[in-house]
């Protein structure tokens, strides 16, 4: 065999230096129902609403309130108001702790007025990130307070719910009670002549369902919001039979006549400030005086 067969063997060593791409944390955020990958601020760019599928993810009071009026006009109120443990209830404290590190909030809702597209208006939103949302003596007496404020300003009320957390145990009694309270206070908002607009979102509940966010002039609903009084998996438990596809859906209601209209969270605020502007030109409520 010739010589130039017999070439000597050797080894290439490349000192190739690697590098570590790190990927920030909370970059990414999977979609729960679609499974997309988005980018985190895509997501908050639309509203915290799934561009792939139209999933409208759980946002915050704060987020809430900044989609709703217009900016640098919201004027906080009740922040005095603040939650006591009635009935040395276990662990009611340390809960309360944990809720208002958690959301930077006093309590489960934000009451204060605020312009929308120009336009005046009392406005409360609870946040199920607060103890579910719950309903208890402090959202009683915020939510009357504002209605109040209203009437001495002449000011349309709106409430947006993210209440699944019913009436707060916690607090007995005392929590039942502001499901009347509230109730009266926004019949006198209608004595008033002034307009009531509930918006409820996912999920909407209990003691909240059954006073406030059912009394609304108006019921607004986003999609496929669940909006119930119990929920679907205790009531399938209890009766023994499987519920209807979409059963407590925002969808289910509007075909049974329980909610108005369903509208995307782009849109809210237009829907809301263009049903006020008819409502306070109406004859229902301009023929009225404020007393």
């Amino acid at each position: 065999m010739s010589a130039w067969f017999h070439r000597p063997k050797y080894t290439i060593i490349r000192n190739v230096e690697k590098k570590e791409t790190k990927i920030p944390e909370g970059m990414w955020v999977k979609c729960d129902r679609c499974d997309s990958i988005i980018l985190t601020k895509e997501l908050a760019d639309n509203l915290n609403v799934c561009p792939k599928c139209g999933l409208h993810k759980r946002v915050t009071a704060k987020d809430r309130v900044a989609m709703l009026v217009d900016e640098g006009t919201f004027n906080i109120m009740f922040e005095d108001v603040q939650p006591v443990d009635y009935l040395n209830f276990p662990q009611y404290k340390d809960k309360l702790e944990k809720s208002k590190k958690a959301t930077g909030l006093s309590e489960s809702v934000i009451t204060g007025t605020g312009k929308m597209n120009g336009l005046e208006v009392a406005l409360g939103v609870t946040d199920f990130l607060f103890m579910g949302g719950s309903l208890g003596s402090v959202m009683g007496e915020r939510l009357t307070s504002l209605c109040e404020t209203a009437i001495s300003n002449k000011l349309p009320v709106i409430i947006v719910s993210a209440s699944g957390g019913g009436a707060r145990m916690h607090e007995g009694i005392i929590s039942l009670m502001q499901m009347a309270k509230i109730s009266a206070a926004l019949s006198r908002v209608s004595d008033a002549g002034l307009p009531f607009i509930s918006v409820m979102t996912d999920p909407t509940g209990g003691g909240v369902t059954a006073s406030f966010a059912m009394l609304g002039d108006l019921n607004v609903a986003e999609p496929e919001a669940l909006i119930m009084f119990a929920g679907p998996r205790v009531i399938e438990q209890t009766i023994r039979q499987k519920l209807p596809e979409g059963f407590q859906r925002s969808e289910f209601l509007l075909e049974h006549g329980m909610i108005d209209i369903i509208t995307e969270r782009k849109d809210m605020k237009n829907t809301i400030h263009s049903a006020l502007s008819k409502l306070m030109d109406s004859k229902r409520y301009s023929g009225r005086k404020i007393s």
